[in-house]
């Protein structure tokens, strides 16, 4: 339904921001803080920072499986519950299958948290900076296009956003991993050390530092301002933190920006399409479908920020069609949708070390130990393009691995810590491709009308050497460090569930090539920004939160001055 007069008074804003998770609360909290009127729409239920985590301070016992979700759970859920966050004390923050089908024209495991906060509330809290070769990687060796930026131009936003959220590292000095404005670092323990200590006398090029994460492992000002606590290490996050020890939208970003006086909320709020007037060559609002009541309601605003995360963002651009724009919104050149890249987490080593058995360690360390890309970093050296991240953690079970016992002889057992055990994994770039897209399926709708989406990503034979590579390098790696019994693994598992989907509204230099430009903005459509996983060029071997959280702040402060140069 259109909107005139002063109907149409009351559902005009200065911007409007499409999604509440990690982007879309930045968005909000940069707009708000320089006087707009925001509206954020998010298509789930509100979830409250500390009153709306229900299980945040539960016990094993006080779940009825021991937080393990029934089979019958599994059985309905094939997809959601292969997520490694989700059991019985998260449920509530995960897309069961059925409520928002899509089809997989080939496997994809997309996994989904619609509510205030969205996936902000389970991520992984990994925090890693691009480097300068990240940006200038599609240049040198031709897979995709160039960047329209470089690591300058991103950098003081990093500092912007990592002062506010509050990151944990340490200070490495590394050139293929920026340093930070960091809090200070959690721990390696001494297997994890004995691993540092082999990789740094074998090579030149490889270093193992401690994970950098969205942690206040010493609250500044700035956090207590927030209302936000220091990490307990209880490593419950999933379950949503009361402390406000991680990073969310839901402890962070939204709550500054409601103090503002200047943010609207609306959660269950589906967003159909964006609106565009030929006449004006802009966006003018946004379609909004009641999750609930199936209403239809338009609003209007002078900017908008699109933050639904990267599938959804393509969804609601393919399906803002208009006598301009027949096949989506700024899809002049036919690529909305087209160069969808994830991360590649297939391989993976299992290990055993059997020294140190007078070394333990205390607390549930919120991180992992990682390793930057050593791969094809400065020059083209390996039969595949481009490398990968590696993260490992090292501890302790209880008991003696292997051995039957019951009684009295189990309970001795258990007071005693079995041998260290080493987990290795890889996380590796994959290099967007044309065929590798997503788009509107012609004849199936979800329950509010909107065309489902058709996910069509796979893998590569360029996938596969470097998987091949990761397991050959890691094997030995952990072997010259002491481990034995290593078993690598390959669990073919289908793209998606790295749960970091990115690409279709690509930024570049040149509007046949690309979406958005160097600022986010849609080539055709300036008054419209994306700034989640969806902008994204390629996507590095990298976490890419933190620069998705970069990005959005540097979009929002340009498009501030922007309006108020009128150019908007």
């Amino acid at each position: 339904m259109n909107i005139n007069g002063p109907g149409k008074e009351q559902h005009t804003y200065d911007a409007i921001v499409i999604g509440s998770g990690i982007s879309g609360g930045w968005a909000a909290k940069e707009l708000t803080g320089k006087g707009l009127r925001t509206l954020v729409l998010e298509r789930g239920r509100e979830v409250k920072h500390i009153d709306d985590y229900p299980t945040a301070l539960n016990n094993p016992w006080d779940f009825p499986h021991r937080n393990r979700m029934p089979l019958a759970f599994d059985e309905q859920n094939p997809i959601a519950t292969k997520c490694y966050a989700l059991d019985e004390g998260t449920q509530h923050f995960f897309v069961k299958d059925n409520e928002h089908p899509y089809v997989q024209e080939k496997p994809f495991d997309w996994i989904k948290g619609y509510q205030v906060g969205g996936k902000s509330l389970i991520w992984a809290r990994q925090t890693q900076r691009w480097s300068k070769y990240d940006f200038e990687a599609n240049a040198r060796d031709g897979a995709a296009i160039d960047w329209p930026i470089r690591y300058d131009d991103i950098a003081p936003w990093y500092s912007h956003v990592e002062r506010f959220a509050g990151i944990s590292g340490n200070k490495d000095g590394l050139d293929t991993l920026p340093d930070g404005e960091f809090l200070k670092p959690w721990e390696l323990n001494c297997v994890e050390k004995e691993v540092q200590k082999t990789v740094a006398s074998l090579y030149k090029d490889r270093y193992v530092i401690i994970g950098r994460c969205a942690h206040l492992t010493e609250p500044q000002q700035i956090h207590f301002d927030q209302g936000r606590a220091q990490c307990q290490a209880r490593h419950l996050c999933y379950r949503g933190c009361p402390f406000g020890g991680y990073f969310s939208s839901n402890s962070s970003t939204l709550p500054w920006a409601a103090k503002t006086g200047k943010l609207t909320l609306r959660p269950f709020s589906v967003v159909e399409s964006i609106l565009y007037d030929e006449s004006k060559g802009k966006a003018t609002g946004v379609r909004v479908v009641d999750t609930n009541t199936k209403q239809v309601t338009e609003y209007f605003a002078r900017i908008i920020f699109v933050n639904a995360a990267a599938l959804n963002t393509n969804l609601i651009l393919l399906n803002s069609r208009s006598h301009r724009f027949p096949n989506g919104l700024g899809n002049d050149n036919g690529l909305l949708g087209r160069y969808v890249a994830f991360h590649n987490y297939r391989g993976s080593l299992n290990a055993t070390h059997e020294g140190f058995a007078d070394g333990y360690y205390y607390g549930r360390r919120p991180t992992t130990a990682f390793m930057p890309n050593f791969r094809n970093v400065h020059r083209q050296e390996t039969d595949f393009l481009r490398g990968y991240m590696v993260a490992f953690s090292a501890s302790r079970g209880q008991g003696v691995a292997g051995e039957a016992s019951f009684g009295a002889e189990l309970k001795e057992n258990m007071t005693k810590p079995g041998p260290w055990h080493t987990y290795m994994m890889m996380q590796g770039e994959t290099v967007p491709r044309y065929d590798n897209h997503v788009r509107l399926s012609a004849d199936k709708k979800d329950q509010w009308g909107i065309p489902q989406l058709v996910t069509s990503i796979g893998y590569t034979e360029n996938d596969e050497k470097m998987l091949n590579d990761f397991l050959e390098q890691g094997t030995y790696m952990l072997e010259q460090s002491g481990h034995v019994a290593i078993r690598p693994s390959d669990d073919k598992r289908n793209p998606g569930l790295d749960i970091h989907e990115m690409g279709g509204v690509r930024m570049g230099h040149d509007p046949k090539t690309s979406l958005l430009n160097a600022h986010n903005q849609l080539h055709t459509a300036r008054n419209v920004f994306v700034t989640d996983g969806a902008a994204m060029t390629s996507t590095s071997t990298q976490n890419p939160s933190i620069t998705f959280m970069a990005l959005t702040a540097r979009a929002a402060n340009f498009a501030v001055a922007e309006l108020k140069r009128k150019n908007l």
